[in-house]
């Protein structure tokens, strides 16, 4: 089978976990290309994965002109700052290019809303990077939510309990900003809020949503949410993300409990069960008590999978596990938590011409 030719924008941070990505579906992916508008980033990433020497993958400083000069690509990662998320994508899927999109896949739900509207004209598929949907863990608890295990659903919970010191917004002058990357609840608790969504049916009544600014005050964004989510189906959800934990990141924590289950999903990336119980004892119940899944960063392993998904999705024309609207959903939720914030009242979803821009100068001292 031909493998599909792909393309990497942006070599920051996160780069690193796509590449990976690459070389372990490397035998369904040419890496034909990759772009940042810093030169020495693209070498740094490269050389980091032994890739500094081929030739084969060109180094460009512009994506349209990388799109331009290589019509054959069928994949586009973007892993750029937030902000120009919705740009490159929108600019990609008008070339038929299919992509994965770093989280958040917008700022807007403008944006969010066109991504999903044109991808779906021009047949192409988009997934968005909510990687730790393929924790073992997480399948495991997604298993037994879609057999009916947990009964009725009472209520959830996801705790994101991380620290983000100043060195680390250091490292780019785009972080913790409203136009470019939002605060905590937009980077850092994206992937736990999309978690808590999914297992609790996706439909979502109302938010209520508190943010705050405590320790750092050199960010235009907040750096602790919380907030209760009110679901279609009956049951109510805590969020509680922040970046505020001395001294280090404690735990990113997903809780379910219903009728006739109970889990708890831990670790810094929720990769590990710590507590499994069901009425209806099951034979592998017993290999899940205690699961833990080797992570060797807080972005787990899920990079590698999403990518095969995506690569399956590509060559049987099926919608990718991880798609736009549930990025956009992701979105929509982070969105509703600064509105009901920023306005002190409940948040009825769903939420419409909402962007992260619209809360500039919420903390301005």
């Amino acid at each position: 089978m031909k493998k599909i030719k792909y393309a990497l924008i942006g070599c920051g941070r996160i780069a690193t976990n796509h590449v990976k990505a690459v070389i372990n579906n490397k035998s369904d992916l040419s890496f034909v290309a990759v772009c940042d508008v810093l030169p020495d980033a693209i070498e740094k990433l490269l050389a980091k994965h032994a890739l500094e020497k081929d030739t084969s993958i060109q180094r460009y400083t512009d994506y349209k002109k990388m799109i331009q000069e290589h019509p054959e690509l069928q994949l586009i990662a973007i892993a750029t700052e937030s902000g120009i998320h919705a740009e490159l994508a929108l600019y990609c899927i008008d070339h038929g290019i299919n992509i994965i999109i770093e989280k958040p896949m917008t700022m807007s739900m403008a944006d969010a809303e066109e991504i999903i509207k044109r991808s779906r004209e021009k047949n192409v598929k988009v997934s968005v990077c909510h990687q730790n949907r393929f924790n073992v863990a997480i399948q495991e608890m997604r298993h037994a939510l879609e057999q009916g295990r947990f009964g009725k659903l009472s209520h959830g919970s996801i705790n994101v309990r991380w620290n983000r010191d100043k060195g680390y917004y250091d490292q780019a002058d785009w972080r913790g900003k409203w136009a470019s990357d939002g605060g905590c609840l937009f980077n850092q608790c994206i992937h736990g809020i999309d978690l808590l969504r999914w297992m609790m049916g996706d439909e979502v009544e109302e938010v209520y949503g508190v943010t705050k600014q405590q320790f750092h005050n050199y960010l235009e964004c907040e750096d602790i949410g919380m907030a209760v989510v009110k679901f279609k189906n009956g049951a109510v959800g805590t969020i509680e993300g922040t970046v505020n934990v001395y001294p280090k990141n404690l735990e990113e924590t997903l809780y379910l409990f219903g009728e006739t289950g109970t889990v708890k999903i831990g670790g810094t990336s929720t990769n590990n069960i710590d507590v499994w119980d069901f009425a209806d004892e099951q034979e592998n119940d017993r290999n899940n008590k205690g699961l833990q899944e080797a992570t060797s960063n807080v972005y787990g392993n899920g990079h590698t999978s999403l990518y095969a998904d995506v690569i399956d999705a590509i060559r049987n024309g099926r919608t990718p596990y991880v798609d736009a609207v549930a990025g956009r959903n992701a979105v929509e939720m982070i969105l509703a938590i600064y509105q009901s914030a920023a306005t002190g009242k409940p948040v009825k979803l769903p939420l419409a011409n909402v962007a992260s821009t619209d809360f500039e100068g919420r903390f301005n001292k």
